[in-house]
């Protein structure tokens, strides 16, 4: 693995050499992916990103959505454990801390928060409760929504020693920084992950609190497309869940993210594929590194 300070790119070369866990057994020690978003407008995000994790390894799959939309969800998603929540008049989905969230958070192996949630009070608190039910130890997914919760309050991290992977785009950077990013994005991912004290993973460029850095360079321009970033969260969750560290994962995750895309483009071009398509390429990506 690279040193502190080194950027290295991410080939098929490096990852055979990191090799991810190939659990045996069931579908328990593959384990459990609890994706919590999905506000009343977007639960499509929790779909990609839920099945995104499953190709990517995961063994159980368990999904939130605002209540209005989990029964279609659940019949979209049949694999998955699908849960209702709370939604607010503006259709946002608001934290159910009696409820059975806070147990599922419990008992799940890794949670990713934020594909789809709207309302950043409602995601703040979201987030207190997925930190104070998760174990210490759980590693989370933190994307979209809920990185701008965590611009507004980066303590909630430092510390904590806990295994955490962020995701956020250009203009997410910029809340978790506070300020526009500047043109060197290993530069921004390294400073975020000595910020947050987390696995950042800024738009193929990676970093960790050590300073270790990596950058993934086959990502082409149709990976900017809606729900692309979904996808990606979900398959570093659906990582995680089998066993890899996170700063594994992400490599992992942005390479084959990067590659399913470039896989699409002889059939759709480069910007015509849609997100949902990227994910029947992730398990042939994954398998054939």
């Amino acid at each position: 693995m690279p040193s502190p300070s080194d950027v290295q790119v991410i080939t098929p070369g490096l990852l055979r050499n990191w090799e991810l866990p190939v659990p045996t057994g069931g579908k328990e020690s593959r384990g459990t992916v609890l994706v919590v978003g999905g506000s009343r407008f977007t639960p499509g995000a929790v779909l990609l990103a839920g099945v995104a994790a499953l190709r990517a390894g995961a063994g159980v799959l368990q999904l939130t959505a605002a209540e209005s939309t989990a029964a279609t969800l659940s019949v979209q998603v049949p694999e998955a454990l699908v849960i209702g929540l709370p939604e607010t008049r503006t259709g946002a989905v608001a934290a159910d801390g009696d409820g059975q969230l806070g147990e599922l958070i419990g008992h799940a192996d890794v949670v990713a928060l934020g594909p789809g949630l709207k309302g950043i009070d409602e995601t703040r608190e979201l987030l207190r409760l997925v930190l104070d039910a998760a174990g210490p130890r759980t590693p989370l997914v933190l994307d979209a929504y809920a990185l701008g919760a965590l611009s507004h309050e980066p303590e909630l991290l430092v510390g904590s020693g806990r295994p955490v992977v962020l995701t956020p785009n250009v203009t997410e950077a910029g809340h978790l920084l506070g300020r526009d990013p500047g043109d060197d994005l290993d530069a921004e991912a390294a400073e975020l992950a000595v910020r947050y004290e987390a696995v950042v993973s800024l738009h193929g460029h990676l970093a960790t609190p050590d300073g270790r850095r990596w950058r993934e360079e086959s990502g082409d321009a149709g990976l900017g497309t809606s729900g692309s970033g979904d996808v990606l969260a979900g398959l570093l969750a659906g990582l995680l869940s089998r066993g890899a560290e996170p700063a594994q994962a992400a490599c992992w995750a942005a390479f084959a993210h990067a590659v399913s895309g470039q896989r699409l483009i002889p059939r759709h071009g480069r910007i015509g594929f849609l997100a949902r398509e990227l994910l029947d390429e992730i398990p042939r990506t994954l398998a054939t590194v």
